[in-house]
């Protein structure tokens, strides 16, 4: 086996809640773990060979979409998504050893980390200036080379950088996660577990009254339940978009199956981005009758029958 067969990388550097994210995973104990820089740079060593695998946020509970890699998965070569993590995010306020609350006058961190600690710090550090970091790891190490009294990063990244985390805990939402994936080269999926995902990239034809409900009906009149639905720009002019999907469901079933299709007939382009296991097991629900493969297989089955002048009622 190659050495890039073994390698995945990460969006770095160490420290961050990605690579305490990808640990989770069973596969990473056997891999060479590769830091890297930027979403971008992540993703294109699997593009150009050099990691069979590339792990990167994709969404947050609080914030909302990782535009970095949103744009990536949507431009440049193609890539799949083969896993999922979901990881609840707490921060711990990481100091200089023997810094107390009150000295605490420059903080950093991602500029993502920045809402999801916002009322905290109105509360606790309301005079506090904020400066974004690269990622809250680099923010962990920028306050190790003092250029700033305090960071906002995962608590597991204080003896990293010989820090000490002088609150833990912190976080404005009860519930934060942030998502994860697990993306390579496009490949042959995994089978339908039942408790699936299917993401996709739909363009829209062109700007006209009904675009985007024609585009969300190929889902609805075959029973599939949207999950996530994100706009971006094109780069191709005002008003020129593309919509990245996440819906309930395996491409092998017939209902998830058909509604590509159905996308395929009415997009100028469809990007496929993976069927793959839901990290909350959540197991799909028929939401619309007469949307199960038994019914489609049925539906076919009495087509042909029309065709070969055996209808039945």
């Amino acid at each position: 086996m190659s050495a890039t067969a073994t390698r995945y990388t990460y969006l770095g550097p160490a420290g961050t809640f990605t690579e305490a994210a990808l640990h989770t995973l069973p596969e990473a104990a056997t891999r060479e773990l590769v830091p890297l820089s930027s979403v971008a740079l992540t993703l294109d060593a699997v593009r150009n060979g050099d990691a069979s695998g590339a792990f990167v946020p994709i969404e947050n509970s609080v914030e909302g979409a990782v535009t970095a890699t949103n744009d990536e998965l949507a431009s440049g070569a193609p890539l799949m998504i083969y896993r999922e993590v979901l990881l609840p995010i707490t921060f711990a306020l990481l100091v200089r050893p023997g810094t107390e609350l009150s000295e605490i006058r420059t903080v950093t961190s991602h500029p993502v980390a920045q809402p999801q600690v916002r009322r905290w710090m109105a509360s606790n550090l309301p005079e506090a200036v904020w400066e974004s970091a690269a990622s809250n790891a680099d923010g962990a190490r920028l306050v190790a080379e003092g250029r700033y009294d305090g960071a906002f990063a995962g608590e597991f990244a204080a003896p990293i950088y010989g820090l000490d985390p002088l609150v833990k805990d912190i976080a404005d939402a009860k519930t934060a996660t942030t998502r994860f994936v697990l993306v390579g080269r496009p490949g042959r999926i995994s089978s339908a577990t039942g408790a699936d995902k299917t993401s996709l990239v739909a363009w829209l034809p062109d700007d006209h009254p009904g675009a985007l409900l024609e585009l969300l009906q190929e889902f609805a009149v075959r029973g599939v339940n949207l999950m996530r639905i994100e706009s971006r720009p094109t780069g191709e002019g005002l008003g020129s978009y593309c919509f990245l999907i996440d819906c309930e469901g395996h491409l092998s079933e017939r209902r998830v199956g058909e509604a590509m299709m159905g996308l395929k007939r009415i997009c100028p382009q469809v990007r496929f981005l993976g069927s793959y296991p839901r990290a909350d097991k959540q197991v799909s629900t028929l939401r619309r009758p007469g949307t199960s493969d038994d019914d489609f297989t049925e539906a076919t089955d009495w087509l042909s029958r029309c065709l070969d002048g055996r209808a039945d009622s």
